[in-house]
């Protein structure tokens, strides 16, 4: 009983910190408030081509989890992707960054492939 007053007693004190405008609020921990790796659709773990209008297809291997890991790109990728090298799923959309943790592109998926664009504008697509 007593371990049971003092876990309410240090909430309500975390509580009270977070309404004096520092500290700990509970709204950190909103879904909302969440944002990073989520479960991707389909297993991303395989060779997957990347093309893009008027170029011809680079094969790319992801490897990792659900939700995030490698690209190892086999070259000959449009516009930047060749420095293709992590991947995540936020936000409903797959992330594909490059060496730097720059954006290349974000595609979503639609009908068993990814569709999207690069961060330059370039429709780009990534199917089995």
């Amino acid at each position: 009983m007593r371990a049971g007053i003092s876990t309410v007693a240090g909430m309500l004190a975390l509580a009270a910190a977070g309404c004096s405008g520092g500290g700990f609020s509970f709204g950190d921990l909103s879904p909302a408030g969440l944002s990073g790796p989520q479960p991707a659709p389909v297993d991303m773990n395989g060779r997957w081509l990347l093309s893009a209008i008027g170029t011809p297809a680079c094969g790319m291997t992801f490897a990792g989890t659900r939700s995030e890991g490698t690209i190892a790109p086999e070259g000959g990728c449009p516009g930047n992707f060749f420095t293709s090298r992590r991947w995540s799923f936020e936000q409903n959309a797959l992330v594909i960054r490059d060496h730097n943790g720059e954006i290349l592109g974000r595609l979503a998926f639609a009908a068993s492939r990814y569709e999207g664009n690069a961060t330059s504008g370039q429709q780009i697509a990534l199917s089995r």
